[in-house]
Formats: C-alpha cells, sequence, structure tokens
C-alpha cells in the first residue's frame, strides 16, 4: 500500500473515532466535565498506538487480536468507572455483554495464532511502517466504532433499568454470542482433526452458513444495539450504526473477502467445494 492511501486511511480512521466521541457524548456534558465516552475512544487510540510502537520495533503482530479484545474490556472499564455512582442493570449487563465477548474472543484468537506462529495477513503488512500503523488505527476505529452505542449508554452517568426491548435485545446478544462460539469451536476441532489443510469444514454450523462466526457476531452487535436503543437520544443515535459497521468489515474489507479468496485459490477446482458453496449461503444461515 502507498504510503498516500495509508495516511490517508489513518486521517480518516481518526476522523471517525473522534466522530463517535462527539455523537456519543451528546447531552453529557452537563453532567461531566469530560464524558467518559471521549476518555474512552481517547484511550482507545492512544494504546493502539503505543502497542504499534513496540510491536514496529520487532515486527511483530503476534498480540494484535489480543490486544484490540482487551482494548474492548478497558474502553467498558473506562466507562463504567465513570458513572460509578449512577449504574443501572441495564449499564452492567451491557457492560458485561461486551468485556464477555472480548475475553472470549482475544483468547481464542491468541490461542489460534500462537499454535499457527503468525498471522498471515502480516507477512507484509509489518515491514512497512506506514501501513502497520494504518492496520493499528483501524483496530481502533474498530474498537470506537463497534462498541460506541454501549460507551454512550454505560457512561452517561444515568441508572438504566431493562424493560421488554432491552430484554429482547440481550437475548439476541445472547444467541449471537453463542453462535460464534459454537461455530468457532466447530472449526477449531475441524483444522485438529485436519492438520495438512487439505479440506473445507462443511458440518455443522458451517453447513448452514459458510461464515456462521461472523453471522454471531453481527447478530451480537445488533442485539446490543437494540438493547441499548431506548436510552440513545439526539447525536447519540448515530452510534447505532454499530452493527451497519460491523456488517461492512466482515462483508467488505476484512473478513469474508479475504476468506473467500484464499478459499477459492485453494479448493476453486473442486467439484465438492463448488456444490458447496452453491448449496450453503455466503452469511445468512439456511433453515431448511
Amino acid at each position: 500500500m502507498t504510503l498516500r492511501k495509508s495516511l490517508t486511511a489513518i486521517l480518516i480512521g481518526v476522523t471517525l473515532i473522534v466522530a463517535v466521541g462527539t455523537a456519543g457524548s451528546s447531552g453529557m456534558w452537563d453532567r461531566f466535565s469530560l464524558p467518559p465516552i471521549v476518555i474512552c475512544v481517547s484511550s482507545a487510540l492512544i494504546v493502539q498506538w503505543a502497542a504499534f510502537y513496540f510491536a514496529w520495533r520487532r515486527h511483530s503482530e503476534r498480540f494484535f487480536d489480543l490486544i484490540g479484545s482487551m482494548t474492548f474490556v478497558m474502553v467498558i472499564a473506562i466507562a463504567i468507572g465513570g458513572s460509578r455512582h449512577n449504574l443501572g442493570w441495564l449499564d452492567l449487563a451491557c457492560g458485561t455483554a461486551v468485556i464477555l465477548w472480548a475475553l472470549r474472543l482475544g483468547t481464542f484468537l491468541y490461542l489460534r495464532i500462537r499454535s499457527v506462529g503468525e498471522d498471515k495477513r502480516f507477512q507484509v503488512i509489518k515491514w512497512q511502517m506506514p501501513w502497520f500503523l494504518m492496520t493499528w488505527t483501524l483496530q481502533a476505529v474498530w474498537v470506537v466504532g463497534t462498541s460506541g452505542a454501549v460507551l454512550s449508554v454505560v457512561g452517561d452517568g444515568r441508572a438504566q433499568q431493562i424493560g421488554p426491548i432491552e430484554g429482547f435485545g440481550l437475548s439476541v446478544w445472547m444467541v449471537g454470542f453463542l453462535i460464534e462460539i459454537v461455530a468457532d469451536e466447530q472449526k477449531r476441532r475441524f483444522r485438529l482433526a485436519q492438520p495438512s489443510k487439505t479440506s473445507f469444514i462443511s458440518t455443522g454450523l458451517w453447513g448452514r452458513t459458510r461464515h456462521p462466526n461472523y453471522f454471531g457476531e453481527i447478530l451480537l452487535w445488533s442485539g446490543l444495539a437494540i438493547t441499548v436503543l431506548p436510552s440513545l437520544a439526539g447525536w447519540q443515535l448515530a452510534t447505532l450504526a454499530s452493527p451497519v459497521f460491523v456488517w461492512i468489515l466482515l462483508t467488505k474489507i476484512s473478513g469474508i473477502p479475504i476468506l473467500e479468496a484464499a478459499a477459492n485459490n485453494r479448493w476453486g477446482q473442486d467439484p465438492k467445494y463448488l456444490a458447496y458453496t452453491k448449496r450453503t449461503p455466503l452469511l445468512l444461515p439456511r433453515i431448511w
């Protein structure tokens, strides 16, 4: 990637982070000299840039996913700390949901990268400073863009309770969370049984959709968006773009396109794989 493109992406990323912090803090300035969400988004970017410094010195991506996931825990902790005297059951439920998801995903990704030794996405990136910095910056955008709506509610200094809409949203989150866990575990066991990677997984949830883990990811963040919807007002409603942001990220940028291209390159001439792709939806699972 060229220097100009990398710097442009970094600038756009920082702008998006500022936008989420500004929108999410709407209506809070009468209660805080500095709203918790502003501290959260600033901290997310600072942590990623600090991590980039140490990663660049070692040209290593080993802790990239783990640091990203732990940043989610950090920003939720900051939001909870900012509203510690005015926390309701909704605030605690949403904060716990994000922390559970982040700890589970971070542990899973770290153990996976430790077992394989490297993340192939970074084979070239980690040797080009602007590109590598852009990647860490975009990880901050991922944290802020994904959790912005939850941070707005948890850190608003108001104790919210759980009603019917909030309960439904949390149920959707739970379904998505379980789908992601089951899908990741099914693929992990399949890879252990297929160390040579000469075949592709097409059983379990992977027989319903080619990317069930990503479907679960989108579903759980959609559930959290539903959960916090009644508590948002004014410009804070802009943070509800969270599930749309996750969908764009996974289906258009870093998730499905890369995996689909790799699979087509490996099994694109295999009649079994072609039949699998023909009968199995890309993302939304088939019911029958």
